[in-house]
C-alpha cells in the first residue's frame, strides 16, 4: 500500500476517490479557514481505481547516500539586482561587437553587391534570425526586480493563500538527487503557515520518514503516463481549489528561501496572473565539472534572461512554452487543465492548454538551481525528448517552434558548405548579409556567456575567475552548438518511443 504522511492538522483526511461513503467518513481535523470538502474541486468524474492514502511513518534522520554535501544556496538578492539594470548595456554590447565584427574586422564584405552565387550557400547563416532576434529583443527590455509587498488595506487585500505545495516530482530511483532536494526544503515550511513540503514519487519507489507521495501502480489516466500520470493522480489526491498553489519542482532542482518569499509575494500580490515561473540555473550541483555540458545549459539561463523573459514580463502567454521545473500553478487552473495530456513534453502542453482557457501567466524574481546533465547519453536523450515532444503537440505554434529549432541543423550544415566552398568558388559577401550574419552570430554567442557569467556569479566565484570564465564559455558553445545539432539529427533519426528519464 503506498502511503503519505499528513503534515498538518489543517488538512483533512484525504478521502478515496473511487469508494468513499461520504463526507461522513472524512475526519475533519481542520483548524483553520481552508476547507478540504469542497464538492466542486473536481472538474471530471474520479477515476473508478482505489487509491490508498495512510499515514507514513514518523520522520527520522535520514544518512544522505553520498555523505554531507554542501549545495549551492546562490545569491538571489545579487543576480536581480545586477539583472534590473544589466538590461541596459546588453542592446549596446550586441550592437556594438557587430559593428566591430562587420566593419573592423575584413571578412570580404563589398558594398557594391546585394546578391551572389555564394549568398545561396551562405542563406543558412541568416536562419537563426527570428530566434536571436526575439532574444535581443527580450535582452533589450527591462528585468523587474521583485516588488516591495504593498501594505494591506480595505481596497486592496492580499490573495487568500491556503496552501502552497512544494513538491519535488521524480521516479524515485535517483535516491542522491531526491535527498539532495529534500535535505534543501525540508526547513522551508517554517517559512509561512501555508507551505507544504512534498516528495511525490511512482510506486514502488516510497521515502519513508519524509513528506512522501507514492502515485499507486494501479492508478490509470486516459492518456498520460510516467510524471504526468503522478501529477494527476496528486492533483486528485490533494483536491486542489483555487486557494492552493502548486510549486514544480525536478528531483534535482533547490530552491532558496528568498525565492520562495518571492514566490508567495507572486501569489498574494500578482493577482491579475494565476501560474508563472522564474529563472533556473544549473550550478546547483558539480557545476563546471563537466564544462561542455556545463555550458550548454548556459544557453538556457541565456533563454530564461531574454525569450522566456520576454514571455513572461511583457506578453503574459506562453507563446515560447514552459519548462516543467519552477512551474508555479494555481490549483483552478490545475483543475481546468488536468495532468491527462498525453505528452512527451507535458509541461509545454500545460501551458498551452492554459492559455487557450484564457489563464495568464507573469514572471517571478526567483531563482531554482539545477544540475545540468553529466553523460553524453544523457545530454542527447534529454534534448531529444523535448524537440520530439514539442513536435508531437497538437497545437500550431509548438510544431513552429520545432520548426525553427531544426533549422539550426540546417544552419550547421551550410556554416560547413560555405567554409569548403569558400576555397573552390570564391565569392565576396554583401555588406547587408554580413551584418545580419554577425547580428546573429554575436547574439547566440552573447546568450552563452551571459548565462555563464550569470551563474558563476551566483555561484559566488571570485570576480577575476568570473571574468577569466567568460571566454572559455565563448569557445566551448562552439562544440555546444555541434552537441545541440546531433541531438536534433538523434531525435529525426530515432525519436524516442518512450519517456527518457536521464540520471544526473
Amino acid at each position: 500500500m503506498s502511503t503519505v504522511k499528513q503534515r498538518s492538522p489543517r488538512k483533512k483526511k484525504i478521502p478515496d476517490v473511487a469508494g468513499g461513503s461520504g463526507a461522513d467518513d472524512w475526519a475533519d481535523t481542520a483548524t483553520d479557514s481552508s476547507s478540504r470538502m469542497s464538492s466542486d474541486t473536481l472538474s471530471e468524474p474520479t477515476q473508478q481505481v482505489q487509491i490508498n492514502v495512510a499515514p507514513s511513518p514518523g520522520k527520522g534522520v535520514i544518512p544522505h547516500p553520498e555523505g554531507e554535501i554542501q549545495l549551492n544556496k546562490g545569491r538571489t538578492k545579487t543576480v536581480f539586482r545586477l539583472l534590473s539594470f544589466a538590461w541596459i548595456f546588453h542592446a549596446a554590447i550586441i550592437l556594438g561587437m557587430t559593428y566591430v565584427m562587420s566593419f573592423q574586422i575584413p571578412q570580404g564584405y563589398v558594398k557594391d553587391q546585394y546578391w551572389n552565387k555564394g549568398c545561396y550557400w551562405k542563406m543558412g547563416w541568416l536562419l537563426p534570425l527570428p530566434y536571436t532576434f526575439i532574444c535581443f529583443l527580450g535582452l533589450a527590455l527591462p528585468i523587474r526586480n521583485a516588488r516591495t509587498p504593498p501594505k494591506a488595506s480595505p481596497t486592496n487585500q492580499p490573495r487568500r493563500l491556503d496552501n502552497l505545495y512544494i513538491l519535488t516530482v521524480t521516479k524515485g530511483d535517483n535516491k542522491a538527487a531526491v535527498m539532495r532536494a529534500w535535505d534543501a526544503h525540508k526547513h522551508l515550511e517554517a517559512l509561512d503557515p501555508a507551505i507544504r513540503v512534498h516528495v511525490l514519487t511512482d510506486d514502488p519507489n516510497f521515502f519513508e520518514g519524509i513528506n512522501c507521495y507514492s502515485c499507486p501502480l494501479n492508478f490509470t489516466t486516459k492518456k498520460s503516463k510516467y510524471k504526468a500520470r503522478a501529477l494527476e493522480w496528486y492533483r486528485q489526491t490533494m483536491r486542489y481549489t483555487e486557494h492552493d498553489w502548486i510549486l514544480h519542482l525536478d528531483e534535482e532542482s533547490v530552491i532558496d528561501d528568498e525565492s520562495v518569499r518571492r514566490v508567495l509575494d507572486f501569489i498574494r500580490w500578482e493577482k491579475e496572473y494565476t501560474w508563472g515561473q522564474g529563472i533556473i540555473m544549473y550550478n546547483q550541483y558539480r557545476f563546471w565539472k563537466n564544462p561542455i555540458f556545463t555550458v550548454a545549459d548556459g544557453l538556457r539561463v541565456g533563454d530564461d534572461l531574454s525569450r522566456f523573459h520576454l514571455q513572461y514580463t511583457y506578453f503574459h502567454s506562453p507563446v515560447f512554452g514552459a519548462h516543467g521545473s519552477f512551474l508555479l500553478t494555481n490549483g483552478q487552473v490545475e483543475n481546468a487543465v488536468t495532468w491527462d495530456l498525453g505528452s512527451l513534453t507535458e509541461d509545454f502542453q500545460f501551458a498551452v492548454q492554459a492559455w487557450k482557457l484564457g489563464y495568464r501567466c507573469g514572471p517571478i524574481a526567483g531563482i531554482v538551481r539545477e544540475q545540468s546533465p553529466m553523460y553524453l547519453i544523457g545530454f542527447l536523450k534529454q534534448r531529444r525528448r523535448w524537440f520530439v515532444g514539442i513536435r508531437r503537440l497538437p497545437s500550431f505554434l509548438p510544431k513552429l517552434l520545432a520548426f525553427f529549432w531544426a533549422l539550426g541543423l540546417v544552419s550547421l550544415y551550410c556554416t560547413i558548405a560555405s567554409i569548403v566552398l569558400g576555397f573552390y568558388v570564391p565569392t565576396d559577401t554583401p555588406l547587408w548579409f554580413g551584418i545580419l550574419k554577425d547580428f546573429s552570430f554575436i547574439t547566440f554567442v552573447y546568450l552563452y556567456a551571459l548565462g555563464m557569467f550569470i551563474q558563476n556569479v551566483d555561484k559566488g566565484y571570485n570576480p577575476l575567475v568570473v571574468i577569466l570564465l567568460i571566454p572559455i564559455a565563448a569557445v566551448l558553445q562552439f562544440v555546444c552548438v555541434i552537441l545541440e545539432a546531433v541531438a536534433v539529427m538523434y531525435a529525426i533519426i530515432l525519436p524516442p518511443s518512450d519517456f527518457d528519464v536521464i540520471r544526473k
